[in-house]
């Protein structure tokens, strides 16, 4: 038994029957192959976050490199904002990538996350999603969108050997009280046809690998590969007005039109101008009442 392993049969705090753990040798078995993606994949029972745990080995690992926690007690999101879920109640993983592809293109990296997993939901857990951009993915719960997932892309690694880690946290089965604010959600509050994270972590990893290869292959073109359409098809953001709060105590308020082939969300003021924002840009993306005119 590997390390990664030891914990499958573990009592005490892990032993929920309704949240039982992650099999890390049958995940391996089914998603790491020669000559596809994942080459290594492991499940330990409590860390910090993922993320920072890939990061600090990017050098010494191989593209992908696939870190699953079971528990995560300092997980972060953008802007360091905190993520935290009770123990196996989530899925919560970090995956290795050295994209050789324009660094411009680099930002769509967040967004192809978000449009694997949703497809991976959809097809696996019949439920229905949308893309908050840049970052988070939502449900409906008791007819309101929240957020049920968030995704983290950081750069790691050094010279050759530079990477990217990307990181997604899900809520599968939370219950409402365990909710960390009312704006969360969980796939089973959502009505989730299934909540075993095992076939829920192969689909998204499955999702990710495919979007990612057709991504690569278009040199990271996101029209060419179809993610820009399926990106701007899915995302609840297009279409409605929002305030994106800037550094400095800005803003920018308008109806967010379109995502440009940077992955930057386009913003159209009320004076006529269409203007361009990257998610390194903006603190927050708020929804905006409607304007004057209207």
């Amino acid at each position: 038994m590997t390390p990664s392993d030891a914990h499958d049969d573990n009592a005490g705090r892990w032993s929920d029957l309704e949240r039982p753990p992650l099999r890390a040798a049958a995940l391996r078995r089914a998603l790491v192959r020669p000559g596809r993606l994942w080459t290594s994949l492991e499940v330990t029972a409590q860390t910090g976050s993922t993320n920072s745990d890939l990061a600090a080995r990017a050098d010494t690992l191989e593209e992908g490199a696939v870190l699953v926690a079971e528990e995560q007690t300092s997980g972060r999101g953008r802007l360091d904002r905190g993520w935290s879920a009770p123990p196996r109640s989530g899925i919560f993983f970090s995956v290795l990538l050295r994209p050789a592809v324009p660094v411009e293109r680099l930002g769509w990296l967040p967004l192809l996350a978000g449009v694997a997993t949703a497809t991976a939901l959809s097809r696996t857990a019949g439920v229905d999603t949308a893309l908050k951009w840049p970052n988070d993915l939502l449900v409906t719960v008791d007819g309101q969108e929240r957020k049920a997932a968030g995704i983290l892309a950081e750069r790691a690694g050094h010279g050759e050997r530079a990477a990217v880690v990307l990181g997604i946290g899900l809520n599968v089965s939370l219950r409402a009280e365990e909710l960390p604010v009312p704006t969360a959600a969980s796939l089973a509050l959502a009505g989730a046809a299934l909540t075993d994270r095992d076939p829920l972590l192969r689909a998204i990893l499955r999702s990710l690998e495919s979007w990612y290869g057709k991504w690569r292959t278009a040199d990271g073109d996101p029209a060419a590969c179809g993610l820009l359409d399926t990106y701007a098809a899915g995302c609840a953001t297009l279409g409605r007005r929002v305030r994106a709060e800037l550094p400095g105590d800005r803003f920018l308020t308008g109806e967010a039109v379109a995502v440009d082939g940077d992955g930057r969300l386009v913003i159209a003021t009320e004076d006529g101008v269409q203007q361009p924002v990257g998610a390194g840009d903006i603190v927050h993306l708020r929804p905006a009442g409607p304007s004057a005119g209207r």
